[in-house]
């Protein structure tokens, strides 16, 4: 692969370079579906307000990024927002909102205007020769693209060992078919262009008179057209950088796309230059909200207020109470929302239970190897870098390690001969009675005993001293330094389901789309070990003797947990195990039966049938519904229900010396939950450009992603069916709600010292509240490093039409 430098650019050459790496980060990145991951679609914008980012969206691809009009509309009719809503909400609004309260309920009542993108130059040639030049590009980008990014679903890779341009065109200076539609010379012009791809580039703008003032949105809209190929570009290069280096990628794939653009212009000059010429010069001013776009955040304001109006009214209800003796048992499970519902029901089985909510990956950043595997999983936040490396082929189990490689090489081997062109066809007829036993086994829900995964363990470079610090950082950030119980169960999650080619995405986020389970055992195992214990007790956290740590996986589809209580080092007495798993089970029940209340077709039992389904599409709901963080202990919030809404993360400031945890808290559990929340809701109201489309049409390409049909844009975000039961929508899309239990000056503090997160608050994506000394919404972030006093309107009468 060829270094790619700034030698030998300058000038303009040096600009458009500068407005491409722009344009690159104003588009989300995708993660193949292996490792799946919520990214916020709208990363590239937190510096900008949700009208801004509407104005920007629509001049680059069309898009409205707030609900219809009608949406609102309706809220405002039945009292779920009440005029109070609408009235705060204008007070906070900017210059250009309607002027008073008539007139924001006028514009809920519009007619939504429908958004209409600049046009490419493709457009233009579109309009004025009748041929779809937009579907041929979509179509013949994306089959170079799904084997170039293939992950191994093909039979052999494309052009493997060049970068993106590269193969691009070798690909495309060979492929007839833009020829036979009619674009003229197409793979000369292919062949013809410079090697480099910022070269290329350069020369594409100077051929269709683009000025470099003129490039940025014009780059974005190129860019954000190629829907998930240049997100997993994008990701690609997330990647690289996190590792100190880099990865052309993404300019590749702008370069691409700008020699088709050349090539049309080439082709449809006399027709379409002056209109091309006045596009331009759109291009060159920065885009402006319409009044509609404003009166738009303003009402998506306002029932972000109402939401936030009933959640201070849940938490003003009287809690449950918290027995002050010795818990008999301490769940700590991760802050997932879906862990909030089972948390409350375990609670309720017995009031010594005692559970807490900390982000999945439980403090430790682990390259995980598996038993029988060479893949390096990180199983971490992808805002973070691995750490520690772990494995689960520990001494003594070399030999077993390689029979399991054997025998997964010969099946990867047998699936592939069926999967060959030269075999398929007979495969089929002489081969497929064999397979009806398995049929009949899926279309009957019938799974085979699953295996206990190989315990893991860290690997030797991990210290002493080292495991030492790491167990106390990760107990404090707990706020778990006594009262420990005899059995304290440290849950992970996961999702059990088949033929969904987007299960990762019902794992653990915090875990890099892998299940949870690796995590909690290790960190149970490192809090059993003798030693550690000892160096905690010297550091000011004494275990006791009876206490023992036990890694669990939480299934969210079945709300079985697993107990792997018999990982080295954990000697809980059996009695106590039996108890714990009754308790489990009873709360397996209670979040079954809430959750079935909610499912389609879930009545009676039905729910944990639906990880065994292969034809169900809606296996769980997964975070649809999530709107509200809460950091605080859980006595602020035990008992109450709050309906699988909120994620909830335990947090005691008066054990947070120096406000170390809080700090992390903001910066990391936080802000991967607003891109949770932000994917929710972009595939809400944007489904087109940020949905993943219908599971019923899609088609899994390279083992990366999704396309709906037979090849086209590979689909980024959420299915219609994670968001929609079939009637209505099941996620309302708001922006999170961020509830922290700390003095403002320590919370002001953390966000000046990281303007990244204060600007998520500062424009709007995320609102944040402080919690006073009895758990009640009391302060409210205003932007600006200023806060104002939180007092919610009473319920109030139900708007006016």
């Amino acid at each position: 692969m060829k270094a790619h430098t700034y030698s030998g650019h300058s000038g303009t050459d040096l600009e458009f370079i500068a407005s491409s790496e722009a344009a690159s980060r104003a588009i989300p990145p995708l993660w193949p579906l292996a490792t799946s991951v919520a990214v916020n679609p709208f990363l590239g914008q937190t510096g900008q307000t949700l009208a801004q980012t509407s104005a920007l969206m629509e001049r680059v691809a069309g898009l409205r990024v707030t609900m219809p009009n009608a949406w609102y509309h309706s809220r405002i009719i039945d009292g779920t927002i009440t005029d109070a809503d609408l009235m705060a909400a204008l007070i906070a609004c900017p210059a250009g909102a309607p002027d008073d309260l008539g007139a924001l309920k006028a514009a809920a009542k519009a007619p939504d205007a429908a958004p209409a993108s600049l046009p490419t130059i493709a457009h233009l040639a579109q309009e004025v020769s009748g041929i779809d030049w937009l579907s041929l590009i979509e179509d013949r980008i994306g089959a170079w693209a799904a084997g170039y990014f293939d992950a191994g679903q093909a039979l052999w890779q494309v052009t493997p060992g060049l970068d993106g341009f590269e193969s691009w065109q070798i690909f495309a200076s060979r492929d007839l078919t833009p020829e036979i539609a009619g674009l003229a010379s197409f793979a000369a012009t292919v062949a013809a262009a410079p090697a480099r791809a910022r070269t290329a580039l350069s020369q594409s703008c100077d051929a269709i008179g683009l000025t470099p003032d003129a490039s940025m949105t014009y780059f974005h809209q190129l860019l954000i057209g190629m829907g998930g190929w240049a997100q997993l570009a994008r990701q690609r290069l997330w990647q690289a950088e996190l590792k100190g280096a880099t990865d052309p990628i993404t300019t590749d794939m702008l370069a691409i796309r700008l020699i088709w653009e050349q090539a049309l212009f080439a082709q449809y000059q006399p027709q379409i230059a002056a209109r091309w010429g006045e596009i331009c010069a759109v291009h060159t001013t920065p885009p402006e909200p319409t009044a509609e776009q404003i009166a738009a955040g303003v009402l998506q304001n306002a029932a972000e207020r109402a939401a936030q109006r009933a959640l201070a009214a849940v938490l003003s209800a009287p809690a449950q109470d918290t027995p002050n003796d010795r818990p008999s048992l301490q769940a700590a499970f991760c802050i997932d929302v879906r862990s909030e519902v089972f948390r409350r029901a375990l609670e309720s089985v017995d009031p010594s239970i005692q559970t807490l909510g900390f982000a999945g990956f439980f403090g430790l950043t682990p390259a995980h190897r598996d038993f029988a595997s060479d893949v390096q999983e990180a199983r971490l936040p992808v805002l973070l870098t691995p750490g520690l490396h772990s494995t689960a082929t520990g001494s003594g189990k070399a030999q077993a390690d390689t029979s399991a490689r054997l025998r997964a090489r010969a099946e990867r081997a047998w699936g592939r001969f069926r999967q060959a062109a030269v075999s398929s066809f007979a495969f089929v007829e002489a081969a497929g009675p064999v397979y009806i036993a398995k049929i009949l086994r899926d279309a009957l829900s019938v799974r085979s005993a699953a295996q206990t995964p190989q315990a893991p363990q860290f690997s030797d470079d991990f210290g002493l001293s080292d495991r030492i610090a790491a167990a106390a950082k990760i107990l404090r950030a707990m706020s778990m330094t006594t009262g420990f119980a005899p059995l304290v169960l440290l849950v992970g999650h996961g999702a059990s389901v088949v033929n969904n080619p987007h299960a990762s995405a019902l794992h653990c986020g915090a875990c890099g789309g892998y299940k949870g389970d690796v995590n909690a055992r290790l960190l149970a195992g490192l809090l059993n070990n003798p030693e550690v214990r000892a160096g905690l007790a010297q550091g000011g956290i004494p275990i006791p003797e009876d206490t023992v740590f036990v890694g669990a996986l939480h299934d969210t589809t079945t709300d079985a947990v697993t107990l792997f209580a018999s990982d080295n080092g954990q000697s809980a007495p059996k009695a106590l195990l039996t108890k714990a798993e009754n308790w489990l089970a009873a709360a397996g029940t209670i979040a079954r039966t809430e959750r079935a209340l909610r499912l389609p077709r879930a009545e009676g039992g039905a729910v944990a049938k639906r990880s065994v389904d292969w034809a169900e599409t809606r296996p769980e709901w997964a975070l649809a519904g999530c709107s509200a963080f809460i950091a605080a202990p859980r006595h602020r919030t035990r008992g109450k229900a709050l309906d699988g809404r909120a994620f909830l993360h335990d947090y005691d400031w008066t054990k947070d010396d120096g406000f170390g945890v809080l700090e992390l808290i903001l910066t990391a559990p936080v802000v991967v939950a607003s891109w949770i929340s932000l994917q929710y809701y972009g595939s809400v109201v944007a489904p087109q450009m940020f949905g993943a489309g219908n599971k019923l049409l899609h088609n899994v390409t390279g083992g990366i992603g999704v396309v709906e049909g037979n090849g086209g844009t590979l689909r980024a975000g959420l299915p219609w069916q994670s968001v929609h039961n079939g009637a209505e929508y099941v996620h309302d899309p708001l922006r999170l709600s961020v509830c922290v239990e700390a003095p403002a000056e320590a919370v002001t503090d953390v966000l000046a010292r990281h303007p990244n997160v204060r600007a998520l608050f500062d424009n709007g994506w995320l609102h944040l509240f402080l919690l006073d000394d009895q758990g009640q919404m009391a302060q409210r972030y205003d932007g600006d490093l200023k806060w104002s006093t939180f007092a919610p309107p009473e319920q109030g009468r139900k708007a006016a039409a």
